[in-house]
C-alpha cells in the first residue's frame, strides 16, 4: 500500500511483489498427446459398447443392439491405429523405449509402493514410474488378446467352434478386467493434477517433475 500524506512511517506499509510462476518443463509433445488421447476415446467407447452388450438393464435402455455391436467392433479394430500411426512421432519412439525398460530402481518403487512408503527418495522414477510401465506393457498385451479373440469371434470362418468358444471366454473376462484396470488408471489420474495437465498441455511444473520423477532429466538439459 502507497504511504499517505502524514502516515507514520512505521505503520507504512509496501505491497510484496506476486511470486513468479513455477518453471514448467516439456513432458509430452503434441503427436503424444493425440495418441493417448485417441486410444483413449476408443478405448473407453469399446468398454461402453461392451457394457451396453452384457449388461441386461443397459442393453434395453440403449436398444439398437445391431449397431451397438458395429460400434464396439469397429473402435475395437481401431484402437491400435493411433499408436501405430504415433510411430512417426521420434519423442514417441523414444518414450516407448523407456517404457520398455525396467531397471533397479523400478523395483525399488515396487516395494515402496507396497509398503506405502510416501517419504522423500523412497519412490525413485525416470521419466515414467514402475506402476506406468506395468499399466502400459499389460494393457498392450490386453489390447493384442481382446483384437485376436475378437476377430475370431467376428469372422466364424477362422476357427472351428471351440476356438471361437474358448475365445468368447477369453474376450469377455478380460473385458471386464480391461474395465477395471482402466477404472483403477483414471482414479490415479483424477488423485493428480498435475499429471493430468501434463497430459493435457504438454508441459509440468519443475517442482513436481522433482518429486514424482527425480531420476528424469529435463529436456533442456539433455
Amino acid at each position: 500500500m502507497t504511504s499517505m500524506p502524514g502516515s507514520a512511517g512505521p505503520t507504512a506499509a509496501t505491497t510484496p511483489p506476486p511470486s513468479e510462476p513455477p518453471v514448467r518443463i516439456r513432458r509430452f509433445t503434441r503427436a503424444e498427446r493425440w495418441v493417448h488421447r485417441t486410444t483413449a476415446w476408443l478405448t473407453l467407447l469399446c468398454v461402453a459398447t461392451a457394457a451396453c452388450l452384457y449388461v441386461p438393464q443397459l442393453a434395453e435402455l440403449v436398444g439398437r443392439r445391431h449397431l451397438v455391436v458395429t460400434v464396439h467392433e469397429w473402435s475395437g479394430l481401431l484402437v491400435p491405429v493411433p499408436l501405430l500411426a504415433g510411430l512417426v512421432s521420434r519423442a514417441l519412439r523414444a518414450d516407448l523405449s523407456r517404457l520398455n525398460r525396467f531397471g533397479p530402481h523400478d523395483r525399488q518403487w515396487l516395494k515402496a509402493a507396497l509398503r506405502r512408503d510416501r517419504t522423500p527418495g523412497a519412490r525413485p522414477a525416470g521419466k515414467f514410474n514402475a506402476g506406468q510401465k506395468l499399466y502400459a506393457a499389460w494393457i498392450a498385451g490386453a489390447v493384442l488378446v481382446m483384437l485376436g479373440t475378437g476377430l475370431l469371434m467376428w469372422f466364424t470362418d477362422l476357427a472351428p467352434l471351440v476356438w471361437r468358444t474358448g475365445a468368447t471366454f477369453v474376450h469377455d473376462w478380460l473385458a471386464l478386467a480391461v474395465g477395471i484396470v482402466l477404472a483403477g488408471h483414471m482414479a490415479k489420474a483424477l488423485a493428480d493434477p498435475e499429471a493430468r495437465r501434463g497430459m493435457r498441455t504438454g508441459s509440468v511444473e519443475r517442482p513436481w517433475a522433482r518429486s514424482e520423477h527425480p531420476l528424469w532429466r529435463d529436456p533442456e538439459e539433455e
